[in-house]
């Protein structure tokens, strides 16, 4: 092993991620190697003061990560072939679907030693969502095949197993690459404590991008069913309206903003007084996720959930009935979601259970400094 301190380049899509989930894995990172980040403009100040005081070097792009753009995408690729020339690293992280396509097809071109795409998910390229979109997804498909096939130093990294099974179905990886699955991003234990779920005022809390495939409109209409006939309970919901190809219709985020169902937070900074001032966590999610973070926050903190039998989602409950944690539903299924709603409001007792048992499991499965552990030795940085 090559204990010298490596040149390690990160590239993701959005710079919010960058200490929110991988802030952890740059923390073991820089210790014993050179960090830099390729990121969209970080606007927040606090996120450039923490990765100065790390020593990490900033350089910011004009990417995307949402939208397409023929001219911004051809733009950051040429920085990138540009910053990768320069700084020539002996590691090259990139997460998410540019940074990885892109990322990957130019950190080859460039004979870098390592490389370690992360796919965070795979969104709406692999489920019916996608055919709203058909042929970007179908670009998209083709680029991630040319991009992720032919080089042995390329060390493929998913956060669930039923992505990687995904790809090699489709021909877009083969049997022999190196690929590895870890869970999730983690979840630190230490910065989301454990607290006792209120279940005399039981309030339910969806955190989540507004986009259609989050299952937005699915929390709503439930809401509005429960409250129909339990009007006391609470029903609130975090996140930016997203300016996404998928995002909500404007006469539901209308109805969400103006009608009482559901208490509107919108976008936060730190979500744990929010989840500690709620019972139940909940995503009806069908997005294709890797491991929803939103959940592993719940459940470090001891919440309760409710989330959908859908890729990534469904890792983060465990089912054997010593130790459930929460709930399955169909994608989709505002009946089978309010009949688990009901199942909480009338089992309270179960609330605080199933968010104990949350808790271990977060301890046993997602802990960060055990998936940080596994991600150091794919990146051979240990």
């Amino acid at each position: 092993m090559d204990n010298k301190r490596k040149n390690i380049l990160i590239a993701c899509d959005s710079s919010h991620t960058l200490l929110e989930f991988r802030g952890k894995l740059i923390e073991e990172l820089v210790k014993g190697n050179n960090v830099s980040v390729f990121t969209p403009k970080i606007s927040r100040q606090q996120v450039k003061d923490k990765l100065e005081s790390l020593n990490v070097t900033v350089y910011e792009n004009k990417l995307n990560g949402s939208n397409v753009s023929i001219f911004s995408d051809l733009r950051y690729i040429v920085q990138l072939y540009q910053l990768i020339r320069d700084t020539k690293p002996d590691v090259f992280f990139p997460y998410t679907f540019k940074p990885v396509i892109y990322g990957t097809m130019v950190a080859k071109f460039c004979k870098t030693a390592c490389i370690t795409p992360m796919l965070t998910g795979l969104g709406y390229n692999f489920t019916d969502g996608g055919k709203k979109n058909w042929l970007v997804t179908a670009i998209t498909k083709v680029l991630l095949k040319v991009s992720l096939r032919g080089n042995k130093g390329i060390r493929i990294i998913f956060q669930n197993r039923d992505d990687y099974k995904k790809l090699l179905k489709t021909g877009i990886i083969g049997q022999k690459q190196q690929a590895y699955v870890v869970n999730g991003s983690g979840v630190d234990l230490s910065h989301y404590d454990y607290s006792e779920p209120d279940t005399l005022n039981i309030s339910f809390l969806m955190i989540s991008r507004l986009i259609n495939a989050k299952g937005i409109k699915e929390y709503y209409e439930a809401a509005k069913s429960v409250r129909h006939k339990y009007p006391d309970i609470k029903f609130k919901l975090i996140g930016a309206f997203d300016n996404n190809i998928d995002s909500i219709p404007l006469d539901l985020f209308s109805k969400i903003l103006f009608d009482d169902t559901i208490e509107y937070i919108g976008q936060v900074d730190d979500v744990r007084p929010y989840i500690k001032n709620a019972s139940i966590v909940v995503l009806p999610s069908y997005y294709g996720e890797g491991v929803p973070r939103c959940i592993l926050e719940g459940m470090a903190m001891g919440r309760a959930v409710i989330t959908c039998d859908s890729v990534g989602c469904r890792e983060t409950i465990y089912n054997e009935p010593s130790g459930r944690n929460g709930f399955l539903v169909p994608v989709k299924n505002v009946t089978a979601l309010v009949l688990k709603m009901e199942y909480y409001i009338n089992n309270t007792t179960d609330i605080i259970r199933y968010g104990v048992n949350g808790r271990h499991f977060a301890k046993a499965k997602f802990d960060v400094d055990l998936v940080n552990a596994d991600m150091l030795k794919i990146m051979d940085v240990v």
